[in-house]
């Protein structure tokens, strides 16, 4: 029940009174104001720890692009790996063109490297040691992480032999050290653009603190910042070239796409089913088992009489779906042409090749309950050793057998 307010006296004007000033006669109380929080939004503990949080993911992210840009795998096919090597053959060529050449200027010229003993020794342990850069296994390395830095230590050990003979050559003033734009010339066609510009920074630092230290001329400011110059045009050609190859490398990647897969369904057609079913066969005598399933529609060429090839198109996507929904990641389903399909699964002690064969025949009935489309299954177990055409022809006459029993059924090619 609400409370009745106190009536007002008559002829008594309404109290009022100004926000915060108490009615006369009441005792004033001083009251702190409310703290205020003076910390800036994105200044606070939490703010900053958020900051320094994102400072270090991007440090972290900055830190992979740099390892994946020095590192990338120099190549991925045989061809790749063939260029390398032609490559690598024509390094080891230069390196003893250039050692030939410097053991040449030492012997003739009269400069500080006129029969240096060192120079004279450097020169002839190149031309030695270069081919036996041959007996790497090369091919292997191309393939990983490994080539790259095969290709930096080389730099490397050019920079040092290079900057060791131009030191005794009277430093700055030697011609040798134009060497390293030849060095620099090979990089841009073999490193990616990061490693580039590593190397290319390492051999202009080098030039600086051995060749020109303790007192650096304008001229020798002048040659490092032409180096550096040349440094970023190789790198420019390098981008420039891994980026037609990454291009090229789409573009086959592509083609080999479309050349094994079925373009209606696009699952994978007869020629990679093909290329699959040989490598089970090579797997058959490492203890793993492998079951091909022949599968035929039954009931699909009156879908196209009947409702047209766009219903049969339909149809055979939807089988296609279907038997892919019930087989795993790492199991094949082809479409060998027409309304045949083909299936090679991996099966064991606890998925049997009849049950796997099973749940096919179910999909496709589910499937195309509504179009009268069923599924003759024929399965054939591979064998160590099969022939692929044996093994194939073993499927399909007991897809055929099913087929002629009626349809709609699982049929296993004897042993």
């Amino acid at each position: 029940m609400p409370v009745p307010l106190p009536a007002r006296p008559p002829g008594q004007a309404c109290e009022t009174r100004q926000a915060g000033i108490p009615p006369e006669g009441e005792a004033r109380v001083k009251r702190d104001p409310p703290a205020t929080d003076r910390r800036r939004v994105d200044g606070g503990p939490a703010g900053g720890r958020r900051a320094w949080g994102a400072g270090l993911r991007a440090l972290h992210r900055a830190a992979l692009a740099v390892r994946d840009g020095l590192y990338r795998p120099l190549a991925g096919d045989d061809d790749r790996v063939a260029y390398w090597i032609r490559h690598i053959r024509s390094g080891v060529l230069l390196s003893e063109v250039a050692a030939v050449a410097v053991i040449v200027y030492a012997l003739l010229t009269p400069t500080p490297a006129h029969h240096n003993p060192v120079i004279l020794a450097l020169g002839p342990l190149v031309i030695l040691g270069s081919p036996l850069i041959l007996l790497l296994p090369l091919r292997a390395m191309m393939r990983d992480s490994r080539g790259p830095l095969f290709f930096y230590l080389w730099s490397i050990a050019d920079t040092a032999l290079i900057a060791i003979a131009a030191r005794i050559d009277g430093g700055a003033n030697s011609p040798l050290f134009t060497v390293l734009f030849i060095t620099l010339a090979y990089m841009a066609v073999a490193y990616p653009p990061y490693g580039v510009v590593a190397m290319g920074a390492l051999m202009t630092g080098c030039y600086l603190v051995v060749e020109a230290l303790p007192h650096v001329s304008s001229s020798a400011w002048f040659i490092a910042v032409v180096m550096a110059t040349y440094t970023m045009i190789c790198a420019m050609a390098s981008a420039n070239s891994w980026a037609a190859y990454d291009r090229q490398a789409e573009l086959i990647r592509t083609h080999e796409l479309l050349a094994a897969t079925d373009p209606l369904t696009g699952c994978p057609n007869r020629r990679a089913y093909l290329e699959r079913l040989t490598l089970a066969i090579e797997a058959a005598g490492t203890a793993r088992q492998f079951a091909v399933c022949l599968i035929d529609l039954d009931g699909f060429k009156a879908v196209n009489d009947r409702d047209g090839h766009a219903a049969g198109d339909a149809a055979l996507v939807a089988v296609t779906g279907a038997l892919t929904a019930v087989l795993r990641e790492e199991d094949t389903v082809a479409r060998l042409g027409g309304d045949e399909f083909a299936v090679l699964a991996e099966v064991s002690a606890t998925v049997h090749a009849d049950e796997l064969a099973e749940r096919l025949r179910t999909a496709v009935a589910v499937a195309g309950r509504n179009c009268g489309v069923t599924a003759s299954v024929g399965v054939a177990l591979v064998e160590p050793g099969d022939d692929v055409n044996h093994l194939l022809h073993r499927a399909d006459a007991a897809m055929y057998r099913a087929k002629t029993s009626g349809g709609n059924r699982v049929t296993a090619s004897p042993a």
